[in-house]
Formats: structure tokens, sequence, C-alpha cells
């Protein structure tokens, strides 16, 4: 078990770090235009072949790898934030706050969130910035996805203030704000990790949804999502192969956060 997570891990580790470093070199920018080579296949100039505007399939690649592996951390830090302040800090509580956050929790668990990122997205300016949209969408995913890991964070709060260690310390005259801080929230920390490692595939997945539809990360930076877009008419020009890179990236990193969540979810 510890090997398979192992393994996912270093590749997605690996990706992350080539996508960082080589795209960083001047040979590999994504943005520049080869006009005299538009949509070819793989060459020695261009080892993945260009897309239609003649940009350079594998520049673009990496470049879309480090956005989405660099943005959805941090959404998914955003959310599992939102989902201690709101689902531990209520399940802690209880009372009014526990009823209170466990219906805006209900309310946000019963909503198509996917749509309402669509909808959010779709009433932003046409002409924001490609990073600006990037900030957004990651961002938005943040504030829309922590209701799933806050149903979680609520419930072992809770039966944290329930259990007889933390009835004993209230009875010694502990502070509750001492009890929060030194025995719920690190029983919180393991659990919330988890949660953490559940949310990245998540979000990539929903910024591919995004951006496969014109809504997420802005040209002319790319997106894992956004390099989805060019395998339209893949069949029609071709059945150039080379057009996958994209998809079979996206897969292979989906299926490896996922192992190694299931194998955190085991342990």
């Amino acid at each position: 078990m510890r090997l398979v997570r192992r393994a996912a891990m270093t590749v997605v580790t690996l990706l992350m770090l080539a996508s960082i470093c080589v795209s960083l070199l001047p040979r590999f920018d994504y943005a520049r235009q080869d006009r005299e080579h538009v949509n070819e296949t793989a060459s020695a100039a261009h080892w993945l072949g260009t897309d239609d505007l003649g940009r350079d399939r594998f520049a673009r690649l990496l470049h879309g790898t480090r956005v989405s592996l660099m943005l959805a951390p941090a959404a998914a830090v955003i959310a599992v934030l939102l989902a201690l302040l709101i689902g531990g800090g209520s399940g802690f509580a209880g009372g009014f706050c526990y009823r209170a956050a466990k219906a805006l929790i209900d309310l946000f668990l019963s909503m198509p969130w996917l749509f309402l990122l669509l909808t959010v997205r779709a009433l932003l300016p046409l002409n924001t910035s490609p990073l600006a949209s990037a900030a957004i969408t990651f961002l938005m995913l943040g504030l829309l996805g922590w209701a799933a890991p806050a149903r979680i964070l609520q419930a072992r709060s809770s039966r944290l203030r329930h259990s007889q260690y933390i009835l004993l310390a209230e009875a010694s005259g502990v502070r509750r704000a001492r009890l929060l801080c030194r025995h719920v929230v690190p029983n919180l920390v393991p659990v919330a990790w988890a949660q953490f490692w559940i949310s990245l595939p998540v979000f990539i997945l929903a910024e591919a949804n995004l951006s496969l539809l014109g809504l997420g990360v802005g040209e002319p930076l790319p997106s894992l999502g956004g390099l989805l877009r060019d395998m339209e008419g893949a069949v029609v020009m071709g059945g150039d192969v080379f057009r996958f890179s994209a998809l079979i990236l996206l897969v292979v990193i989906v299926s490896s956060l996922q192992l190694a969540v299931s194998q955190v979810e085991v342990s």
C-alpha cells in the first residue's frame, strides 16, 4: 500500500518539478507563434507539434501543468481553512452555531456547484487578464468547495467535544479557547490534511471543465483544461495523436492523486 502511494506521489512531484523548472527556460515560451509551422506534428523544433496558431504544444503543456498543479493546492488550502473555521469551529461550539453551520453546509452541498461556478465565471468581464482569470477561477473553487470537508470536520469536532477527556478538562476549569487550540485543533489536522488531498483532483477536474467551456483560465495562458480544447477536430485534422497529450497527462495526474488519496484513507 505504501509503495503504491509513494509511486503515485513521485509521479506527481516529478511532473510538478519538471513543469516548473523546464517552463522557466526561454526556449519554452507558451505564447510564441510560429506561423510558418501551423498544426504540424512532432519535430525536432516542436517536440509535440504545434497548435492552430503555431504555438509549441510541449511548451504550453509544461506551463499548463504548472498552472494547474500550483493553483489547485492553493484552492484546496482555501477550502480546507474555511472548512476548519466553519465546520470545526461550529462542531466544537455546539448549540445554535452547530445548527446554523450545518444548515449552511447542507445548503452548499445541495447546490450544483459546477453550474454555480459557470454562472459566476460567466458574469465576469470578458477582458479579464489571463493571470487574473486563473486566480479568480481557483479562488472560486476554494470559496465554493469547502462544504464537503466542512461536514466531515464538523462531525469530528462534535465527537471530540463530547469525548471524556474534553469533558473532564472543562470540569477542571480549563478554558474553551485553550481546549480548542491545544486538544481539538491538533486532532482535526490529520482529517483536514486528508481532505486537502481529496480536494486536489476534484479542483483540477473542475478547472478542466470550466476551461474546456471557455470559462476558466483565459488565453494565452494555458492550463490543462484549456489545452483539452486543442482536441477539437482532431479526427478531421488527421488524428494527430499529440493533440491528446494534455488529456493523457490529466488522466495520469488525477489517477496518481486518487491513488495517493485512497492510500491515505486506507492508512
